[in-house]
Formats: structure tokens, sequence, C-alpha cells
């Protein structure tokens, strides 16, 4: 009897290693087609679509006003944020709205949604911390959507006092409510793309995980018609682009092969799982070949639209490593905290705003 369940777990265990180096060979074959497909369109002169998308993101990046990083990382221009405005004048001259960076990301806004944002937008707030003398007690978050708070302030009477409370509930709402993959639908949309081929949407993972199903649907030479394919990170980049990061605390240590395979094998269970959820897109804008740079844009970037002057590889394929040579932790010398003063920062940080977790591409079909 003994020797019988050996027989069998032995069987079961040959069983579940054969599937196991199966499902890594599919894997490793699925994504060397992938790759050969990606290659072949990076291959060929950017579309006239890609150079739409860049040219859009790039007015916009200069309309906003917002910071520009370099190739080191580091944070060379401040510019305008999303809740400040120009002070360049004493009040000599009127505002206009492009000064307000709210207002600008407002625009982002309605583009995705029209003037329905009254329930798509919050504003967050923590039980008592207005009024509370013990600051470091915990506090509870409070949340509500950006309608409610309207509907109270169309009750004060002065019409100043009223669109002050209007545009700082709007202000707050900005702060509160993640815009950055706002942004990227913005500038699509404004490119020409229908809902068709781009799911417009607030969270990069919806069209992140579109285009990893436009690279399985290609593996069975599915056309449909999405805009993007999902590349690996050694892939050219072309303008009108998206360069991906995830921000997954789970998978900090993961490699960006795995996490595409991760995200490949949701795709193919046909399941609503979706574990790579905080993401992160900029659009790819402009490639200086001779330098081996590539600059992207984004939204909400350091709470701005902001120009990343980003590093490629010798052959000008995407370099996931983008590592600063900054100095980081070790030229801190600021003396630290007391022991009982809660520090802002650690040790392990790095300086260099570009060091991500770079994972993939989404390419212009």
């Amino acid at each position: 009897m003994r020797a019988c369940v050996c027989t069998i777990i032995a069987v079961f265990s040959l069983t579940a290693h054969t599937a196991f180096a199966q499902g890594d060979r599919t894997a490793a074959a699925f994504w060397q087609t992938v790759q050969s497909r990606c290659d072949a369109t990076a291959a060929k002169p950017p579309s006239a679509l890609g150079l739409r998308i860049a040219q859009t993101a790039m007015e916009e990046f200069n309309r906003f006003g917002g910071h520009q990083i370099d190739s080191t990382g580091r944070l060379f221009h401040f510019g305008l944020t999303e809740a400040e405005h120009e002070q360049e004048h004493n009040g000599d001259r009127p505002t206009r709205l492009s000064d307000l960076g709210w207002s600008q990301v407002m625009k982002y806004w309605h583009s995705l949604y029209g003037d329905d944002i009254g329930d798509k937008l919050e504003v967050r707030g923590y039980r008592d911390a207005s009024n509370a003398t013990d600051k470091a007690q915990a506090a509870a978050l409070l949340r509500t959507d950006v309608g409610e708070l309207l509907r109270a302030a169309e009750a004060v009477a002065d019409p100043a006092a009223r669109e002050i409370l209007r545009e700082a509930v709007l202000r707050a709402a900005i702060i509160d409510t993640p815009w950055s993959a706002a942004f990227v639908s913005y500038v699509i949309r404004q490119s020409g793309v229908s809902a068709n081929s781009f799911k417009f949407a607030n969270a990069h993972r919806v069209y992140i995980y579109d285009a990893f199903a436009a690279s399985a649907a290609e593996e069975t030479n599915e056309t449909g018609d999405w805009l993007y394919r999902a590349c690996p990170t050694s892939t050219r980049p072309r303008p009108g682009d998206l360069i991906c990061q995830q921000r997954e605390r789970a998978l900090a240590k993961a490699s960006d092969a795995s996490v595409r395979e991760r995200v490949r094998q949701e795709i193919a269970a046909l399941t609503d799982a979706r574990s790579v959820r905080h993401t992160h897109c900029e659009v790819v804008a402009y490639i200086d070949k001779s330098a081996r740079k590539i600059y992207t844009i984004g939204g909400n970037v350091n709470q701005a639209v902001t120009a990343r002057k980003l590093n490629l590889r010798d052959d000008l394929k995407f370099s996931a490593v983008q590592k600063g040579n900054c100095g980081g932790p070790g030229q801190w010398t600021l003396p630290p905290p007391s022991t009982d003063t809660p520090s802002a920062s650690t040790a392990d940080e790095t300086c260099s705003l570009n060091d991500q977790k770079w994972f993939v591409l989404l390419q212009l079909r």
C-alpha cells in the first residue's frame, strides 16, 4: 500500500512539474512572438496618428507650464502645479484661466466625463483635523463627492463667496483625485481617436490591460480595433507610444517580465482579476536619436503636467533601468531627526525621479 501511495505521489509530482514547464515554454514562446511583432512595428516610421498624439502632449505641456526632469532624474525646472496659479504680476492685470493649474486639470476631467463630474471626483478630509488640539492623534478618513459640496455652496447668498467656495471645492477635488490617466485620455481624444479603439478612463490599468488583450488576440490573427498592443520594455519607442510603470507594493521586487506575465495570465483566464492596479503611463513625445534620449510627458507627475527625459540603450531601445547619478542618500548630510520625531524619508530612497518600475511599452499598432 505504501509503495502504491509513493507511486501516486511521484506521478502527481511529475505531472505538475511537466505542466509547469509547459507553462513556462508557452509564456516564453508568447513573449518571443510579441517581441518580434513589436520590433517589426518599431522599425517603421512613426505614424501620422503617433505624431499627432505626441504633438498634442507637447502642446499641453507647454500650455500647462509644468515641471522638467532631466535624464539623471533631477527636477531642474519647477513649474505650475495643480493647485496654484501664476504669480508673475501683482494684480495689475486680470488672471487668465490658463494661469490656474486646477482649471487646466478640470479640462481633462470634462473631456472624460463632460459636465457629469459631480459624482466622479471626490474630496477628502480627516475627522476633527481642523479643530483638534492634539495633532498626534489618529484621524479617520472622510470622503464625499464633489456634487454634494457644490450643492452646499449654492446656498451661499453672496455671489463672490459662492464662487470662491465652488472653486475651493474643485481645487480640493483636483488635489484629492488622481488625474494622470485623465490627462492621457484627454491627449488621445484630442488627437482624434474614438472610444472604439481606446477606452478613455480614469485609471491607466484600463488601457494597459486592453493593450495586453490586443497582444493576446494578435496571436490568433485577430485584428480588432485596439489602438495599442503591449510590448516588452526592450522595444524601440516611437512618438505616440505610452511607457508605463507599476507601483504595487507587493511587486516592488518583481522583474518587469514577471509583471507582464502576471497580466497576460489574468487576461488569458478570462476573468475580471486585475492585480496590477496601481500604475502610471506617460506619452512618448520626442526621441533624440543622436543623444539616445526619449522625452515623455505625463499628467499628475509631482502635481503637474511634467516633461521627463529618459535614457535609451545604444540600440535605441528603451531602458527599464533609469538610475540617476545625483548622489542619493549617501550625500544627504542633514542631521537626522531625534528618535521621537517621525522621519519624512528613509535611507534607501533614491534621488532619481526616473528610477521607476517601468514594465511595459504600449505601442501604437
